[in-house]
Parts: structure tokens; sequence; C-alpha cells
């Protein structure tokens, strides 16, 4: 007589080990709670905006249509989010590598502050120009965002200073060096200003400003988002991919085994921090040579905090960094043209900002849960072992 088959539990069941999700319950897979999250964060913060604009008296459809049609509804204004897309990429690729070594620096905009000035000088006041010149620009961009962020990884290194408190600290001198270099003939003054004490920079030759591909009003788009994309694809191959990469991750995890194992904190950290800054001095050198043309007192627009969102929302991943940088990309575009048709400045930002919390919600959220789920089995782990 044969034996009775033993009765054995269906692939992917729980309990089963095999970390397969069972079939008929994909809505609670943790994939599908996260896009959940999202799309419910993204229509509350949709809905707190309308309330917002019908308080205020405005048709919150005729915002919405608004901040659709200047982003994405025709080619033109496509182009234009591409255009604010490239140095919010460029930001927040450097922002990943900072993070990946353990460090926070939050200082972008103020290295892209500096940047921009650095490009603006380089471009105002060498003649004759030409394409020398716009390379030089953008490289004198890149060197001075890495020597303000430098400034942090010397202070932090040397003097033990927190680098979120000095990078932020330096957020506000580098608005002070741009009044005064605005408000000096000897800098970034405009000639023939009547020695007005705060007014704007001369604007850039022809002949230093970064070329767009196609042709206006259609669609057409700066070459900075070429040089953005080339950037990210660098920055994120020599993270993820190279023995560099490696130790920074090593650095980032856990400091004490990487010095063990010979990964110095100076070397790699200080690197880090500084590529950082260089990536947000080369965006505000982009954002000045491929649309602004001129430096202005609120030349950076919040673009160096926006592009430390873009990493936090696509939570480290290079890749993920590409679309959410055109997310926000068109939130920025699409507030700009919303403020075109009249729409109150104040009421553009609330919008704006309302949108970005939605988008920035979710990750914070979901970080915040791993913590906690972290704190309680380590405080699981010592009960066991006491």
């Amino acid at each position: 007589m044969l034996p009775a088959p033993r009765a054995t539990a269906p692939a992917g069941a729980a309990g089963d080990g095999s970390g397969v999700q069972p079939r008929g319950q994909w809505w609670t897979s943790p994939r599908f709670k996260t896009i959940l999250l999202y799309v419910v964060s993204i229509a509350v913060g949709f809905g707190l905006s309308a309330v917002l604009v019908a308080v205020t008296h405005g048709s919150p459809s005729k915002v919405f249509t608004a901040m659709f049609d200047g982003s994405v509804r025709s080619w033109g204004s496509l182009g234009y989010t591409l255009d604010n897309m490239a140095p919010l990429l460029i930001v927040a690729a450097g922002t990943i590598v900072t993070v990946r070594a353990g460090f926070f620096n939050i200082g972008q905009e103020g290295q892209l502050t500096i940047g921009a000035m650095c490009a603006a000088f380089v471009a105002l006041k060498v003649h004759p120009s030409g394409p020398l010149v716009l390379i030089l620009a953008l490289l004198a961009g890149t060197a001075g965002g890495a020597i303000w962020a430098g400034i942090v990884a010397l202070l932090k290194f040397w003097r033990g200073v927190d680098v979120v408190i000095s990078s932020l600290l330096l957020i506000f001198v580098a608005g002070q060096l741009l009044s005064y270099a605005l408000s000096s003939p000897t800098f970034l003054q405009e000639h023939g200003s009547g020695g007005a004490t705060l007014t704007e920079s001369d604007q850039l030759s022809s002949k230093v400003q970064l070329p767009h591909i196609g042709q206006y009003p259609n669609f057409n788009f700066g070459t900075g988002l070429i040089i953005a994309v080339a950037v990210a694809v660098l920055l994120g191959t020599i993270a993820t991919r190279t023995t560099w990469g490696y130790r920074l991750k090593v650095l980032g995890f856990n400091p004490v085994v990487a010095r063990r194992i010979g990964v110095s904190a100076v070397l790699f950290g200080g690197a880090a921090i500084v590529i950082s800054g260089a990536c947000a001095g080369l965006a505000g050198s982009i954002m000045l040579t491929g649309q602004a043309y001129r430096i202005t007192p609120t030349f950076s627009n919040n673009f160096g905090w926006n592009g430390l969102l873009v990493a936090l929302v696509a939570r480290n991943r290079p890749a993920v960094a590409v679309p959410v940088a055109f997310l926000f990309g068109a939130l920025q575009a699409g507030g700009g043209f919303l403020e075109t048709t009249g729409v109150p400045t104040d009421l553009v930002n609330i919008v704006e900002a309302l949108l970005v919390l939605a988008a920035v919600f979710p990750p914070a959220l979901m970080a915040l849960r791993r913590y906690r789920l972290k704190r309680s089995e380590q405080a699981v782990a010592a009960a066991e072992a006491s």
C-alpha cells in the first residue's frame, strides 16, 4: 500500500519562506502600496491647492490648466520643462554622491549661486568672447561651487563642524556676496545702472550662451540637458559600478568598518562633498548661460533646494532621479507660466510648494517607517540578549 501524499503548501504561500507574493494578493505588495501612497499624496496636494485657490477667489480649473499648458501641453512648453529639468538633475546627481558617503550637504542653493557668479564673471570680463570663453565660464562655475563646498568639507574634517549646519549657513553668505558683487562696478554691476546699490549684471553676449537644439517657438531645448544627462550617467556609474563608489557606500553605511578596511573619511567624504558642490556650481553656470543670460539677486530661484528634493524623492537612486527631475522641472515651468497669467506670485509659490510637498511626503513617510522598524528590531534584539 502506497503512503498517502503529504500535504504541501502552495508555492509562495505565506510562511513558506520563498519570498514570493501569493497570487491574488497583489494589492498587498509593497510596490502597490508605494504607488498608492504616491497617488493619494499627489491627489491631496492638488486638492489642497484647489481649496487654497478657491478661497482666494480664483479658479482652480484655470490655475491647473495654466500649469499644464506651461509645462507639457505643447512642444514649446515641453522644451521649457526640459530646460528646467537640467540643473535639477545635476544638483540631484551630486547630492546622491554625498548621501552615499554618509554626509548630508544641504548648501546647494549657495553653491549654485557662487557657481553662477564665477561663470558670469568669466563670461563678462574675458574678451573677446567665444566658445572658449563659454567653456571657461562653465569650468569656472564648476570650480566655484566645488570651492564653496570645499569650505564645508574643511570645517568638517578640520574643526568637526556639522556638514548640515555649515552648508546651510554658507547659503546666506553666498547671498550677501552676490548682493555685493551686483552693487560693485568692479565685479558684476550692470553698466549704466546709475549707481544703484542693487541691480543685475549685464546680459551675456550671444557668443557665451549655450546653443539650443530645435527651433523656437516649436520644440527646442538647451544643450545643458545633454550635459546634465551625461553628468548623471557618469556619477551614477561611478557610484554604483566602481570600487570608488563601493568604498563610498561602505563609508556611508559604517564609518568604523570603512576605517578598518582603509577607506579614509577625509579623502572619500571630502571628495563627495566637493563633487556635490561642483555639480551645484555647474548647474548654476548652465542656468546662466542656457536660460537667464544675466545674474540677478534672486537668480537661484530655489533650484538648489528643489534639486536636493529631487534626490530625496528618488531615494538616492540615479536612474530614478531622471523622471523625478522631469516632474520637478514641469512644476517649475508650469509655475512660471502660471505667474504670467496674472495669478499673484505668492499664491503661485504656495501652490508649487504644496505640490512639491506632495511628491516628497511618500519617501519621507517610508523612511520614517523604516527607521521605526529598525529601532523596534534593535529593541527586541537587546531584550533577547539581556
